[in-house]
């Protein structure tokens, strides 16, 4: 029983990770931001972006 509810925690978690990784990306991309988690924080010296 141990080994099934440590599975379902583990999992859970996973999920809940992935999910507030999409939902940061979403936000980000709705922005307009073009490269998510740059340090130049969008000034970058490519002209074809």
């Amino acid at each position: 029983m141990g080994t099934i509810l440590s599975n379902v925690i583990i999992i859970a978690v996973l999920v809940l990770l992935l999910s507030a990784a999409g939902l940061y990306i979403y936000k980000e991309k709705k922005k307009g931001t073009r490269c998510i988690g740059c340090p130049m924080a969008g000034k970058c010296p490519r002209k074809n972006l």
